[in-house]
């Protein structure tokens, strides 16, 4: 990524993060059971038949995994199921599937249906199974042998080193090892690991009726200004919270992240005032906290505000123009994230001056961000050619327009558009202040996309609003390098530095701190010629899946011979999970999401309308 102009990456997406329930005790892997026979336990599958586990079991063996559709985590590992079930039916192995849920059977299996879930899979009423098995956490698995005596108990794999964190590399398949161990007569090595996951929410705690802090009148007005544009159907959340039974499921997650401050998820601990901050009002908080305490009252519904309208209108009106990706993308279900690029052609015949855009992904559930940029040279259009006319191989799971592409979109930009993510307003650049988009060019959207154990479709569309004319502010981006060649192996804080000056006085509206997986914190600042440094962001845990643009509040105004310096320290030892290399290696500035970069991405314009190209020396 020799160049990024300046983008938005919101992070409601991760507000996924809270549908990932309660971690495990930290006490080690529950015992519980092991060796003994399991009881026997009936359910009613769609039709009204019942079926008990003892009459689905497998010759030799039997894998009963506790799912959920509604947790990330539970969802990722349907092709591991699948592909294991693949390898072990012929051998004497049942799986069966069990959702702790208060959905109907119905409902299951049509959730089972769009995963292609090929066995069993049943609703697990009043958590009969999860009680009979001791199970807490979604997903998790209980290998049983062929007299029904509980073998094996805990994770699939350790995808996971916590909860929707990822291991760069998968090195222990658990659940397999074990069922190979069962197989071969032998003891099983490790028969009890800790599952990652979704907590199975037991009700167990009676609400009350009523009290001192209620849903209706108290707690259901901060979620729908902080939660409910992402959590709702249809949106990214894996869940809603557009209710109060929905509510109460979460309820102490609710409490948990908020008290900690992991959600809303806001990364800056320093800097100026920014629009939109995600954060909870102190008294915000506790209400929530005495919410839960108290038992989760629901109140008077006479108390409730009225229910948000949400509608799936352009949020500014409707656009000038309108660009719709030509047909629908096919993303498999499986695999590593994708980045895919779709080439957008403006027709334009004259010049225009974008004032505001708003990206509409077809499927918000898979859409991670988008980067949004312009092509004056058709560059674009012949990549995506080449991915047109390039030869198939077998079974290619992600297929349909445009081409694929990490770190950028294969060619340096000649602008850009900004980006966006899931829970991004849109909004008007200042008065005077527009992208400058030219005549025949095309708009490429560079898309995240994010797997979710289904095959999925998406066609995105962006929307541009122009200038009534020409603006005499165009909007641009200031880069501030961290200047570096490589980065060591086993050093936990290695620090890179840089520093950029401006020769002309411009307006800062925003900033963007970018590192990739090694980063640990990142800071931004700003010392003007006669005056002490002003931090702009500081970001003390950085997270590479994690990144936005921040628009200050009052843009900055800044004077010629200002210096820029970002200051970043990387981990690159074993002890970071996010480490691509096992073990560590060197990792050299690059492109790839497994080399590393160093920058700061500044929103300038200047009242001229001029350029401001940074200066890496002082300016005499």
């Amino acid at each position: 990524m020799r160049s990024l102009q300046h983008r938005s990456l919101l992070a409601c997406a991760v507000m996924l993060l809270f549908a990932a329930g309660s971690f495990a005790a930290d006490n080690g892997p529950s015992t519980d059971k092991l060796g003994r026979k399991i009881d026997n336990v009936g359910f009613k599958d769609a039709a009204g038949k019942t079926v008990t586990l003892h009459e689905l079991k497998g010759g030799k063996a039997t894998v009963i995994v506790f799912v959920s559709f509604e947790c990330p985590v539970s969802t990722s590992y349907t092709p591991t199921l699948l592909e294991l079930h693949k390898q072990y039916a012929d051998k004497g192995v049942s799986f069966v599937a069990l959702c702790p849920c208060d959905e109907d059977a119905a409902a299951v299996a049509r959730q089972a249906k769009e995963f292609r879930i090929p066995f069993p899979v049943f609703r697990d009423n009043k958590f009969a199974a999860a009680d009979a098995f001791k199970a807490d956490v979604t997903p998790e698995a209980f290998l049983v042998d062929g007299q029904f005596q509980l073998r094996y108990r805990g994770r699939i794999d350790n995808s996971y080193y916590a909860r929707l964190k990822k291991n760069s590399q998968t090195t222990r398949q658990d659940l397999k090892q074990a069922l190979d161990e069962l197989l071969a007569g032998k003891d099983i090595t490790e028969p009890a690991t800790r599952p990652i996951g979704c907590t199975i929410a037991r009700e167990t705690v009676a609400r009350a009726a009523n009290g001192p802090v209620t849903y209706h009148r108290d707690v259901q007005p901060i979620l729908q200004k902080h939660c409910q544009s992402c959590h709702r159907p249809g949106a990214v959340g894996p869940f809603s919270l557009l209710t109060y039974n929905q509510a109460v499921n979460w309820a102490n997650d609710i409490k948990e992240y908020t008290q900690s401050r992991q959600m809303p998820p806001w990364k800056p601990v320093e800097g100026l005032s920014f629009r939109d901050e995600r954060k909870l009002r102190d008294t915000e908080l506790a209400t929530l906290a005495a919410w839960v305490d108290g038992g989760s009252p629901k109140g008077d519904p006479k108390d409730a505000p009225p229910p948000l309208n949400f509608t799936d209108s352009w949020q500014l009106g409707k656009p000038d123009l309108v660009l719709t990706v030509a047909e629908e993308f096919q993303l498999g279900a499986s695999g590593r994230d994708l980045f895919r690029c779709f080439v957008l052609p403006t027709g334009l015949t004259e010049d225009k001056f974008v004032t505001a855009f708003e990206v509409r992904p077809g499927n918000p559930r898979v859409v991670h961000h988008t980067l949004n940029f312009i092509d004056t040279q058709g560059r674009g259009r012949k990549m995506e050619q080449a991915e047109k006319d390039r030869p198939k191989k077998e079974n290619e799971k992600d297929f349909g327009p445009g081409y694929s592409q990490q770190m950028g979109v294969g060619f340096l930009p000649n602008g850009g558009l900004g980006g966006w993510a899931p829970g991004q307003v849109a909004r008007h650049l200042p008065a005077d202040t527009a992208y400058f988009l030219p005549k025949e060019s095309d708009v490429v959207v560079q898309v995240h996309y994010h797997r979710d154990g289904r095959d999925e479709k998406d066609r995105l569309q962006i929307g541009l609003y122009f200038a009534e004319k020409p603006a005499s502010r165009r909007f641009q981006s200031f880069v501030i390098p961290g200047r570096f060649f490589f980065i060591p192996a086993g050093v936990e804080d290695y620090k890179i530095q840089g520093s950029a000056w401006v020769d002309k006085d411009c307006t800062v509206h925003s900033v963007m701190p970018h590192m990739h997986m090694l980063g640990k914190s990142i800071k931004v600042t700003m010392t003007p010629p006669e005056g002490p440094p002003q931090v702009l962001v500081n970001i003390k845990e950085w997270d590479y899946n994690w990144q936005e643009t921040y628009f200050f509040k009052e843009s900055l105004q800044v004077k010629s011979g200002s210096r820029f310096d970002i200051e970043a320290h990387y981990n690159n030892t074993a002890s970071n999970p996010r480490n691509p290399n096992h073990p560590p290696a060197p990792v050299r500035f690059g492109e790839q999401t497994t080399d590393e970069m160093c920058f700061g991405f500044l929103g300038v314009t200047t009242d001229d309308g001029s350029r401001v190209r940074p200066k890496f020396e002082k300016p005499k």
